[in-house]
């Protein structure tokens, strides 16, 4: 696919009420809670499917799950293409 790097791991990060996912040549951002302060831990990665540990004001900590077959999809991004080469996820800020 087009846009795709020589890495095997994507980023997930937040700012604000966005999350990104980036890989590649890509950023895809979807809204997620205002009150998500950050990600803190990604406990499993499943070819789409992230089982995270999120970190929620007023809440603490709290296990999340992000699918991202149907955000890839209303992008017209064919997910089995762009998601086949990440073979691992890691949290990462620009701080």
């Amino acid at each position: 696919m087009n846009g795709m790097s020589d890495t095997k791991q994507a980023i997930l990060s937040n700012k604000g009420d966005m999350t990104s996912f980036k890989f590649g040549n890509y950023n895809i951002r979807f809204r997620t809670p205002s009150r998500l302060q950050r990600y803190t831990e990604v406990k499993e990665w499943d070819n789409g499917y992230i089982v995270v540990t999120a970190d929620y004001e007023g809440i603490g900590l709290t296990e999340e799950y992000i699918d991202l077959l149907p955000i890839l999809e209303n992008l017209y991004i064919d997910p089995q293409t762009f998601l086949k080469p990440i073979k691992s996820v890691k949290i990462e800020y620009d701080e």
